[in-house]
């Protein structure tokens, strides 16, 4: 959750109903973990829920709006989230199952547009000037997405209507949750001066202390600012910040924006120095990787290993090989360069795997092996995804994943 969100202006909601020139839509769904747990467990409906990985270092990844009244946000310390709200049903996230209501949504966007640019698992924005003919009007579209989202997914999403994908973000933002926000084009400086400046791209908490030092609040304090003392204070973003502060945004909705990495990581509950651990964390994460790439069509050249140590010093090292989706292959990587490292009892803080340099399955060179069977590592592990969409995401573990334990003859 933005800051932005925790600070959502007050203020005029209805800026007009004329909708002409507004064909940018940016749908966000509301608390969307959250939403998607509740919609499993209906009796949590208007309480305190946070969505956590729960540990001593786990941080909060969403929460109910019930939660943020309390002042509970995401990236918050668990720790810091349960004395605030001590009263709050904390969730694990099961990242497995937002992935399939993601699909879904994004598949009812692509039914109304094929003009869909997805931001992230929640949000995407629209181009629905394709559909306006067969759909009436951009606000009628909304409209009905919301309606659609509700009724075949079982949570709820906001909706911002503008010209331009900036003013429809913050439309979507001011119009949480659950509610739609057209901002007409001869409103767009109505709805945007009075904004707070952190409500601007780009300005976060640093640039923000600047522009606060500048004697700026609002975005129409910047739109009234003379660009060059802007630039002078912030360099070319000073620029970048004065055009949106007049609303003007000149990027349109790109579909289907290939991904450039998939990556995973995980923060130990305390510090690790046991390499059979660590090894068990490895498989696990690359295991974790390779079916989000088979998931996604893709497969990747180069594997990397991430480490943060117990100080936070934090170290990559990676390798580049032959395009892969597969968890032995990418283990295999990862735990080479692990080795590589030759680190001796060190305590490890995080570990994490990245795929990159992606292209679609389709595209990527077969390495064929001498004397390989006609049924190898693919078909298992195509065979472990069915059953895993099938049974769960924990249906199916590799013995990598489990760290090995030496038995004493006392034990055997």
């Amino acid at each position: 959750m933005s800051r932005s969100q925790v600070r959502r202006p007050g203020g005029k909601v209805g800026f007009g109903t004329n909708d002409a020139g507004c064909t940018i839509l940016h749908v966000d769904m509301d608390a969307f973990y959250a939403s998607v747990e509740l919609r499993d467990r209906p009796e949590l409906h208007g309480t305190p829920v946070i969505i956590a990985a729960q540990g001593n270092r786990g941080v909060v990844l969403t929460a109910t709006y019930e939660a943020r009244e309390l002042g509970v946000h995401s990236a918050m310390p668990l720790s810091r989230a349960r004395r605030i709200a001590p009263e709050a049903t904390i969730i694990s996230p099961n990242h497995d199952k937002y992935s399939v209501v993601s699909r879904n949504v994004m598949a009812l966007f692509e039914s109304i547009t094929p003009l869909v640019e997805p931001i992230s698992l929640d949000e995407a924005f629209l181009d629905v000037s394709g559909a306006l003919r067969r759909l009436s009007s951009s606000v009628t579209i909304a409209e009905l997405i919301r309606a659609r989202v509700a009724d075949e997914q079982g949570i709820t999403c906001s909706v911002g209507v503008a010209s331009t994908k900036f003013v429809a973000k913050l439309a979507s933002t001011r119009a949480k949750p659950d509610g739609l926000l057209l901002v007409p084009e001869d409103s767009v400086i109505e709805f945007l001066h009075p904004l707070p400046i952190g409500s601007l791209w780009g300005v976060g908490e640093k640039t923000e202390e600047q522009l606060t030092r500048l004697g700026l609040r609002t975005v129409g304090d910047i739109a009234n600012t003379p660009v060059g003392t802007l630039t002078r204070a912030l360099g070319a973003a000073g620029a970048h910040l004065h055009e949106l502060s007049w609303g003007r945004d000149p990027r349109s909705v790109t579909p289907h924006e290939p991904e450039k990495s998939v990556s995973n990581e995980n923060t130990f509950s305390h510090d690790i120095d046991d390499p059979e651990v660590i090894r068990a964390e490895i498989a696990h994460l690359s295991d974790k990787v390779a079916s989000r790439l088979r998931a996604a069509g893709y497969r990747g050249k180069t594997v990397t290993l991430k480490l943060r140590f117990a100080d936070f010093t934090t170290i990559t090292r990676s390798k580049s090989g032959m395009h892969t989706d597969l968890a032995h292959d990418i283990y295999s990587i990862t735990w080479s360069l692990f080795q590589a490292l030759g680190l001796q009892r060190v305590r490890i803080r995080l570990v994490g795997v990245k795929v990159d340099g992606l292209v679609p399955a389709g595209d990527a060179p077969e390495q064929l092996h001498f004397g390989e069977p006609e049924h190898g590592r693919r078909d298992a592990e195509l065979a472990i995804d069915k059953l895993r969409t099938k049974f769960g995401s924990s249906a199916v573990q590799s013995g990598r994943t489990v760290p090995s334990i030496e038995i004493t003859p006392q034990e055997q």
